[in-house]
């Protein structure tokens, strides 16, 4: 083990002095270096002698052991320099972490803000004014439903099935899918486009649902400006973006029971086609799934 610490120092060493890299990256490669030679020891192998099949059981004891796909990244990475510095060094004939992929890391999805405080965020806006009711019925609706926040602004009148009570969304790549508003979005709906629709738009033509008092179409930043500052209204200390808004229709739903596939197609992933829809979910099986699982339903 002695020699193996050795060759690790003489490692570092030399990244230091090619790389200037910090005291804590060097700290973090010794200790996963280390790790390493410590597994290969127990299968009588060794830092320069290891195989392909050795670091991946190293790596398989880890996952065992509940480390995250970042600190396996992390692992690959160090071992990556080391093995390349002893290819360079002629030590080693071939590289053994070559044909390792590294683990995928996803995205961090965006926290979800508590039933409390959407509750605040919807009651933050002044209904009594054409533009707070507009507001109101927009955080509604997007709470209500999981839309992107491109699919609400676009909103068509021409796509709103206000009987039946659903919307028809065009998503990513231009597929529509249907999505249940529930019976407090679907009041909040009708009350805008029945009292302050007609009062912003002064008799202009405008075909999108949301208007603003210059007779056209809401746009994303002016929704992400009344969102925040709705969110300081509310009393809401995190920096709420839309996305959080349908991150957490989505996690409320599956908080109160709802299947999983069921909301991946109430939020029209990519993956997931119109056809898919009819096939899987009718539409009174979708509007009832809202109604029992939805806070607001």
């Amino acid at each position: 083990m002695k020699a193996e610490q050795q060759l690790l120092e003489s490692f570092l060493d030399t990244i230091w002095a090619e790389r200037g890299l910090s005291e804590n990256t060097l700290q973090s490669y010794r200790y996963d270096l280390t790790l390493l030679a410590k597994h290969l020891e127990k299968m009588h192998s060794g830092l320069q002698a290891a195989k392909r099949e050795e670091i991946l059981n190293f790596l398989a004891t880890q996952v065992q052991a509940g480390r995250s796909p970042r600190s396996l990244s992390r692992y690959l990475s160090g071992f990556r320099q080391f093995y390349q510095w002893l290819l360079r060094e002629g030590r080693i004939q071939k590289d053994p972490s070559a044909l390792i992929d590294s683990p995928k890391l996803g995205r961090g999805l965006p926290k979800a803000l508590s039933e409390q405080q959407v509750e605040a965020l919807l009651e933050a806006p002044d209904t009594e004014s054409p533009l707070g009711l507009r507001d109101r019925t927009m955080l509604e609706l997007m709470y209500a439903t999981g839309l992107r926040v491109s699919e609400l602004i676009s909103l068509q009148v021409i796509n709103l099935g206000i009987n039946q009570g659903v919307v028809r969304v065009t998503g990513k790549g231009g597929k529509e899918r249907l999505v249940p508003l529930g019976e407090e979005a679907l009041s909040w709906l009708q009350r805008y486009l029945q009292d302050s629709r007609p009062e912003i738009l002064q008799g202009a033509d405008c075909r999108r649902v949301f208007v603003t008092n210059r007779k056209s179409g809401m746009t994303r930043q002016a929704f992400w400006y009344a969102i925040r500052k709705y969110a300081v209204i509310a009393g809401i200390s995190q920096n709420v973006s839309p996305h959080m808004l349908r991150h957490s229709f989505a996690t409320h739903l599956l908080n109160h029971g709802a299947d999983l596939r069921v909301v991946q197609l109430l939020l029209g992933h990519s993956d997931l086609s119109t056809t898919q829809i009819y096939t899987h979910i009718a539409r009174e099986g979708l509007k009832q799934l809202h109604r029992e699982h939805h806070p607001r339903g």
